[in-house]
């Protein structure tokens, strides 16, 4: 179950990345652009929340099934902070990813009650890139992209 999980986890992240990158930037070129707000934009965005809620379910899932959970009761979580490996996918991957997720969230949210295509557009180019800024810097690159 752990490596049909992790493979989900994985090749979903590709999707999330995409779709997160497509809203950010949709959003700034708007927004710089003084464009109006449509239905295309709440779609992207709406989209952008959803695919991220399912990244964040399956990586909670793959958490608690993961064999390096153990860790904590071997090593305690001294044991755990020392060793890099362990402290990125065991704590910062999963606490920097939840926070992005609730970033976006908190965004889409917000972008709902604004009247204006400005102040809409404004808040989803503020959250879902923070959101994107986070996710990047915590993506464990050397085992994604082997």
């Amino acid at each position: 179950m752990y490596n049909t999980v992790k493979l989900l986890h994985s090749y979903w992240a590709y999707l999330v990345l995409i779709i997160l990158i497509i809203a950010v930037v949709n959003a700034l070129i708007k927004s710089f652009g003084k464009k109006e707000y449509d239905a295309k934009d709440f779609r992207i965005s709406l989209f952008t929340l959803i695919v991220s809620h399912i990244q964040l379910l399956i990586g909670l899932v793959l958490y608690f099934v993961s064999p390096r959970l153990q860790a904590f009761s071997e090593l305690g979580m001294g044991g755990v902070m020392k060793d890099s490996v362990y402290r990125l996918y065991l704590v910062e991957h999963p606490l920097i990813n939840i926070i992005a997720v609730a970033l976006i969230t908190i965004g889409y949210s917000k972008h709902k009650k604004k009247l204006t295509s400005t102040k809409k557009l404004k808040n989803i180019a503020v959250f879902y890139t923070l959101g994107l800024i986070l996710v990047l810097s915590r993506i464990p690159w050397s085992a994604w992209l082997a």
